[in-house]
């Protein structure tokens, strides 16, 4: 039996080795919502009559045999350390020689019993001892301790009882129930946040006298030494509750808590260095850089309370009639290349005396392209654009003030004429020149 026992830990430590390189479900929620209580259980071992517990004599039989036994088993975690657990035990024990027939008596050696476990139930507390690390990840190995109270049915049937002698008492064949009180202890190995490999330890120990067949004068005990596989229910992503580390928790929001703290500090010694730079005046205009809404004016301008330069007042050119005559001569003779915005040579005359009198008088000019209603409306409206624009752009390159001139298209929105006819769409064709 303690071989058999020994092999199962073998093969629980080396399954949960391999886990433990999976000790870290990626995407897991470090929050303390949607945690994982409720599981269920299901493991596979031995029970023996043996247990630390009994007398050297190994309670009334001397040689313990190994019987195999199944359980089940559902959980619900309360708090981190601390859950309910119910289990149900099915099995078998087995054991022989009975220690109350002297040595020597023929058949002593052949005598035992077998109690087939009709069914056993208990619930019990389910202490752990959780994460306690510093680092919110799940923990891979998590003991615990287990303790509650049970009820059991059970079949005993004895074999090859010799006669009493001396005033012994007799093992017989009979049905039982029996309260039990189960003691355990074991190690959770994580596989990821919803599998844990179970190994487990549990001491019984029976409230009868008559579980092995044969009514001593103590209680009788048994153990079950278990492996088995757990499933924790719970959304995707969420973390176990009995892995769940309030330290690290703690420690978490310490370190949160120290870098809002420092960002804050941070934060007011940024904002007070700002403050010193805005209530400075770097360009010696009387006006704070915080309220200044022109930087960089030059020495010796007056300026406003918004620290920009007052404006020069300069007398209103009049557009006179030979003002006018320049501006109907480049409209009439402004001509573009079939379908594009590119002016032909034969306008660049009339525009260059434009531009002349933009540059003499300081004139603001708009420039407003129209086209006939052949072609889609979003391409007129984009050549019409085009060719208000590359007029500026002539008049700019002739020395022109490019931020008094306006270019704006307006496609074949705005007909001067009728678009049924070829002289009514060259009328349309057009762009206009507003001076003022």
């Amino acid at each position: 039996m303690k071989i058999t026992f020994k092999k199962c830990c073998l093969i629980a430590s080396l399954m949960a080795i391999s886990g433990m390189g999976m000790a870290q479900t990626a995407g897991v929620d470090t929050s303390t919502q949607n945690l994982r209580r409720f599981s269920l259980g299901a493991n596979g071992g031995f029970l023996t009559h043996w247990t630390p517990f009994n007398r050297t004599t190994n309670g009334d039989y001397g040689k313990p045999n190994s019987k195999f036994g199944f359980s089940a088993f559902a959980k619900y975690q309360i708090l981190s350390p601390f859950g309910l657990q119910a289990n149900f035990l099915f099995g078998k024990v087995n054991g022989s020689r009975l220690n109350n027939i002297p040595e020597g008596t023929p058949g002593r050696d052949d005598s035992g019993y077998e109690t087939n476990i009709n069914w056993a139930a208990d619930l019990s507390a389910y202490f752990t001892i959780p994460n306690i690390g510093l680092s919110i990840k799940r923990a891979a190995v998590v003991p615990y301790l287990t303790a509650g109270v049970g009820y059991m049915s059970y079949s005993t049937t004895v074999r090859n009882i010799p006669p009493p002698v001396a005033g012994a008492m007799t093992a017989e064949n009979g049905d039982g129930k029996s309260w039990y009180l189960p003691i355990g202890i074991g190690f959770k190995f994580g596989v990821s946040e919803a599998v844990n490999i179970d190994l487990g330890y549990t001491v019984y120990s029976l409230r009868t006298n008559n579980f092995d067949g044969y009514k001593s004068g103590l209680h009788d005990h048994m153990s079950y030494g278990h492996l088995g596989i757990e499933y924790r229910f719970g959304k995707k992503h969420s973390r176990s509750l009995e892995n769940f580390s309030t330290v690290a928790v703690v420690h978490e929001e310490v370190k949160e808590t120290n870098a809002q703290l420092a960002a804050q500090a941070a934060a007011a010694e940024q904002k007070r260095l700002q403050d010193e730079r805005d209530m400075a005046d770097d360009d010696n205009d009387g006006v704070a850089n915080k309220y200044d809404k022109c930087p960089g004016t030059p020495a010796g301008v007056k300026v406003d309370g918004g620290g920009c330069p007052l404006p020069v007042v300069k007398e209103k050119e009049v557009i006179t009639i030979d003002d006018r005559r320049v501006i109907g001569d480049a409209i009439k003779n402004l001509e573009f290349a079939y379908g594009k915005a590119v002016i032909k040579e034969s306008s660049y005359p009339t525009l260059d005396r434009v531009a002349e009198l933009l540059i003499k008088k300081d004139f603001s000019l708009k420039l407003a392209g129209h086209t006939d209603n052949r072609g889609k409306m979003m391409a007129n409206m984009i050549l019409s654009k085009a060719r208000a624009q590359a007029v500026k752009n002539y008049l700019v390159s002739k020395g022109a003030n490019a931020s008094r001139i306006e270019a704006t298209g307006y496609g074949y929105t705005q007909p001067i004429a009728t678009n049924k006819t070829a002289k009514g769409r060259q009328m349309n064709r057009r762009v206009e020149f507003t001076l003022f």
